[in-house]
């Protein structure tokens, strides 16, 4: 609770202990009612719930952010967009809304979740209605999975039983115990109700490396071929990189049923990083930082890292992964 919201809270429960003491037993009654009412009130009022006090998308901001913010990934962020806002301007959607990330890192894929949280909930990831699962965490024993399963499907339900506008953040998904995820298909699945459960209107959202050898692949037959980035679109990828994840053994996706349904909505591709995009991303984070900006720094610090091919040094390796602890070196004493 931020300490605005907490120094108000004190002073209308003072005010009511005050006025408590200040009545005789009839009116103390009264009082007391009313300071229930009123507490019950505020605890509304500072509690998030699921309503569109706490729940409302912005669509200008969700745009915005992919514009001023997200660099290099012309065709993330224009399917990121159009996928989110037709999904959340349907008030009955057919099944939930199912997007898959995939890239090498450091590309954008977390940031975009964040994106998308933030325009929905006004709590953004913090919210309690977002729920974020990476596999190495939550799931490292393959010898569990049985477990890991039920547990799933049991904190699937019970979040959207509490809200339906619930998000879910499935990240290192190329780190995941193959046939697990296959647990959630029917969440995802064109049903109107499971067990009295509605998730028509809850969003997945899937991380992963793995496709990301396709996707540079298709970068660098574009480069090799004197082709401007803007011109690749999603038809060139789309393909290519829902067969190689589904063929992936060492994948969370590998023949999942998610993909072989057709539940997965859009496979979004995140292409390798480019030197001017590194730059780019170290010039937000000085803004951010609230520093002077200097081209001379950020020159310096996207130098700083591994491209490949090793000739040409076309793509970032990491992306914008290391630019922060490299940006306080260059600007730290």
């Amino acid at each position: 609770m931020k300490a605005s919201r907490l120094i108000l809270l004190v002073h209308v429960l003072s005010t009511a202990a005050v006025l408590v003491h200040a009545f005789d037993p009839f009116t103390t009654t009264m009082v007391v009612g009313i300071g229930a009412t009123l507490g019950r009130t505020i605890y509304k009022y500072f509690h998030e719930s699921c309503d569109s006090k706490w729940i409302d998308f912005n669509s200008t901001a969700l745009k915005t952010d992919l514009e001023q913010k997200l660099f290099g990934q012309h065709v993330a962020s224009r399917i990121v967009l159009k996928a989110v806002n037709g999904f959340m301007s349907n008030e009955s959607p057919k099944k939930p809304l199912v997007l898959s990330l995939h890239g090498w890192t450091g590309t954008g894929k977390n940031f975009v979740s964040q994106m998308i949280a933030e325009s929905i909930f006004k709590e953004g990831m913090d919210s309690s209605f977002v729920h974020v699962f990476t596999s190495t965490l939550h799931f490292p024993h393959p010898i569990q999975i049985d477990t890991y399963k039920s547990e799933l499907q049991q904190w699937i339900k019970g979040n959207v039983s509490s809200c339906e506008r619930s998000l879910f953040i499935f990240d290192e998904m190329d780190k995941m115990h193959p046939g697990l995820i296959d647990c959630i298909k029917p969440y995802l699945d064109y049903y109107d109700k499971l067990d009295g459960v509605s998730y028509r209107k809850a969003i997945f959202i899937f991380l992963s490396n793995s496709g990301g050898e396709s996707i540079v692949q298709t970068a660098l037959d574009f480069w090799r071929a004197g082709r401007d980035r803007s011109e690749i679109q999603l038809k060139d990828l789309e393909t290519s990189l829902s067969l190689s994840v589904f063929n992936n053994k060492e994948s969370g996706f590998f023949r999942t049923s998610l993909i072989d349904r057709n539940l997965v909505d859009f496979f979004v591709p995140f292409l390798p990083l480019e030197f001017k995009h590194v730059v780019q991303c170290v010039m937000a984070e000085m803004k951010a930082r609230n520093l002077d900006l200097d081209q001379d720094v950020a020159d310096q610090v996207a130098k700083d890292l591994v491209y490949f091919p090793k000739v040409d040094r076309v793509f970032s390796a990491k992306g914008c992964k290391t630019i922060d602890s490299k940006l306080d070196y260059y600007t730290k004493d």
